[in-house]
């Protein structure tokens, strides 16, 4: 897929992954439609790309607030692809707590709310605007979902979470082969320890603690490095229906 004058949705694109990916596209010459919460950094993120970018206001959980949303920023031009930043992180609940009662039930529920059910509301939403358009080389489109390395190696603690991001891996193929009929390809990348908001807000011993425990390069990731990938992953039309593992080689133990 050609990023040159075509149109991206970015999810979560106020910060982190996100602000990184719709700071790449515009970069390689393409526009995009930076869809975050209304409370975000949306505006100012827009305001700094320039003409190629515009804010979209969101609610991924929510059909209403996104079909407005990309109602809303049609005349940016007709979508070609999505790339998925937006979620949340885990609860950090234990099955059982030290005295041995079980976590609360709406804790998993609300963490697979915005990280599964959000996410398959951008992917059906997006790929229906998508499969609207005309293929190029047999091609209408390009779809990039965010998993993490707890899909694969879930830590004590991260129950929902890594259901969440399992379930994104799993859904990866499925949708790409179900989409195929149309021509869009769907892969996920699914990052290890990233320099995020999310991990911001950790001691900066813990911070140094992981970032010394990915085998090369020691180092957390970037978001410009998520970017890079989610852009060859738009870009290669025979790339479909994978998850891509970007972690330096990192494998989480237990805890």
């Amino acid at each position: 897929m050609q990023l040159e004058n075509n149109t991206f949705l970015v999810t979560g694109g106020a910060s982190g992954l996100g602000e990184a990916t719709a700071t790449a596209i515009v970069g390689a010459g393409g526009k995009v439609i930076v869809a975050d919460l209304p409370s975000s950094d949306g505006e100012t993120v827009a305001e700094r790309l320039g003409a190629a970018a515009v804010f979209a206001p969101v609610d991924i959980t929510d059909e209403q607030s996104l079909t407005d949303a990309l109602d809303a920023t049609a005349g940016h031009g007709p979508l070609r692809g999505a790339v998925h930043c937006a979620g949340r992180g885990g609860d950090r609940l234990r099955i059982l707590d030290k005295a041995g009662q079980p976590a609360p039930l709406q804790s998993f529920r609300d963490v697979l709310e915005v990280n599964l059910v959000g996410t398959y509301n951008v992917l059906r939403l997006a790929a229906a605007r998508i499969a609207a358009g005309e293929p190029v080389d047999t091609e209408r489109g390009a779809i990039v979902l965010t998993a993490s390395v707890a899909a694969f190696d879930g830590q004590i603690g991260q129950t929902s979470y890594t259901a969440s991001k399992a379930a994104i891996h799993g859904i990866t193929l499925v949708a790409a082969r179900d989409l195929a009929s149309v021509g869009i390809r769907v892969n996920t990348i699914a990052p290890g320890t990233f320099d995020t908001p999310m991990l911001a807000r950790l001691r900066d011993d813990i911070r140094d603690g992981l970032a010394a425990s990915v085998p090369f390069p020691k180092r957390l990731g970037r978001p410009a490095d998520y970017a890079d990938m989610a852009l060859s992953l738009l870009r290669n039309p025979y790339v479909n229906g994978e998850t891509v593992r970007l972690d330096g080689s990192i494998r989480m133990a237990p805890r």
